[in-house]
């Protein structure tokens, strides 16, 4: 029998909202955290606009010191923010670095798609081509190493469980939820903090842009750049940011009578090998349903039984195949699909990230029966319309939520779904 696995704690800066109160308040108000970028213009980008985390470096000065900020880039930065909060959210204390004490039973899968970024183009690179190297120095390393996200939330919080950063494109953040749920799943720890971060950098950026899969036709109106399942979408909006959970065995959190803000009940991961449809760039419409009943199959409940759905659906020719995979997934009529909405109208895709500021959102709709609308949909896909009736334009009070499914799929035709089940007592 598997042990049972609950979020306890969650925490979130995301382009719209820092704070959990914050970032919910955002969700159901439908804000946008997309805005202009004068530097994107400056380096002719043909998308000048992005989700970028509002006056971060003064928020990043309240948890930390200079002497810890010298080893941080704006991914790792973000990371511990959320990882911070979500600790505390749980019921947790912080111990001091002087304490002569390791948390063995807690741990981290903290992911990200290409953080780093930011400190390897402004530094890493310019001063190693001016012959510059004894000047970069001695953290250098810990910046620009990907497991750096990770590595430095372990030293917050004296973590002596698995510590990994995974890197699984767009869909990092929601495999690295599903890692940690597994570990805790099968006894290898009690608790785990899981998620994933994405910095802020034109680096970042750049490849995305050279690949026109930015939106570039909004430059002018940033709130309404990002238009997931749009008849007018023209590409995603590139964000930022960091979404963190406490997973923890249910055992463990009523002894500590902790607050649960949901269950997490169903897993998959799988890839599509890059075949029948599939490629580095494009999700295999066969590997994606399959990863979505498997995650059905491993809750142990009907298509019938998701009562909403918090989708990839990122603004881009792929949105419409997403949404018919799911009616052929859960095998319904279009008009019975689930309700759907996506967090990536508000926030853009914050890639390594999305997954983790996702989930967050599931959670507080879930625990607090809501679902968040999507902007910028009212010219539906053609090929969405006949599934007009689920789409969620404007946030709904949903008390009777009880199922939701959260899916990712990233570049390398890899996918990853979720099902978060409604905490009761």
């Amino acid at each position: 029998m598997k042990t049972r696995v609950v979020i306890t704690g969650l925490g979130v800066i995301a382009p719209n909202a820092y704070g959990v109160e914050a970032y919910e308040k955002a969700l159901r108000e439908g804000k946008s955290g997309i805005s202009f970028q004068p530097e994107l213009k400056e380096l002719n980008f043909g998308c000048q606009v992005a989700g970028v985390v509002q006056e971060y470096e003064s928020i990043v000065r309240r948890y930390f010191s200079e002497e810890q900020l010298l080893g941080m880039n704006s991914s790792i930065k973000f990371a511990c923010i959320a990882a911070t909060d979500a600790w505390k959210d749980a019921g947790l204390e912080i111990p001091g670095h002087d304490v002569d004490y390791v948390n063995w039973d807690t741990g981290a899968i903290v992911g990200t798609g290409i953080g780093g970024m930011d400190t390897i183009g402004d530094k890493l690179i310019p001063f190693t081509n001016a012959g510059k190297v004894r000047r970069m120095g001695s953290t250098m390393v810990e910046q620009v190493m990907a497991s750096g996200v990770s590595a430095k939330i372990s030293g917050l919080f004296a973590l002596g469980n698995q510590v990994t950063t995974n890197s699984s494109a767009c869909s990092t953040g929601t495999e690295a939820v599903i890692e940690a749920t597994n570990r805790i799943r099968q006894g290898f720890a009690k608790r785990m903090l899981a998620g994933g971060a994405e910095g802020i950098s034109k680096y970042i950026w750049a490849g995305f842009d050279a690949m026109r899969v930015l939106n570039r036709d909004r430059n002018d109106e940033p709130e309404k750049a990002s238009r997931p399942m749009s008849e007018s979408a023209g590409g995603f909006i590139p964000g930022s940011g960091s979404g963190i959970i406490m997973l923890e065995s249910l055992d463990s959190a009523l002894e500590r009578k902790a607050k649960i803000y949901a269950e997490v009940v169903g897993t998959a991961l799988n890839c599509g090998g890059q075949r029948m449809g599939g490629s580095m760039t494009a999700p295999n419409p066969e590997s994606v349903r399959r990863c979505i009943r498997e995650a059905l199959k491993d809750a142990n409940i009907r298509p019938t039984q998701i009562d909403t759905i918090n989708g990839h659906l990122t603004a881009t020719f792929a949105d419409p195949y997403e949404v018919q995979n799911w009616v052929d997934a859960l095998e319904v009529a279009p008009k019975k699909l689930p309700l759907i909405n996506s967090t990536k109208s508000l926030v853009g895709h914050a890639l390594g990230a999305a997954g983790g500021l996702e989930v967050v959102a599931c959670a507080l709709q879930l625990s607090r029966g809501f679902i968040h609308g999507s902007v910028n949909c009212e010219d539906l896909h053609e090929k969405i319309k006949p599934c007009e009736a689920s789409v969620v334009h404007k946030t709904q009070e949903v008390p009777g939520l009880e199922y939701q499914a959260k899916a990712s799929f990233g570049f390398g035709d890899v996918n990853s779904c979720l099902i978060l089940k409604k905490w009761k007592g």
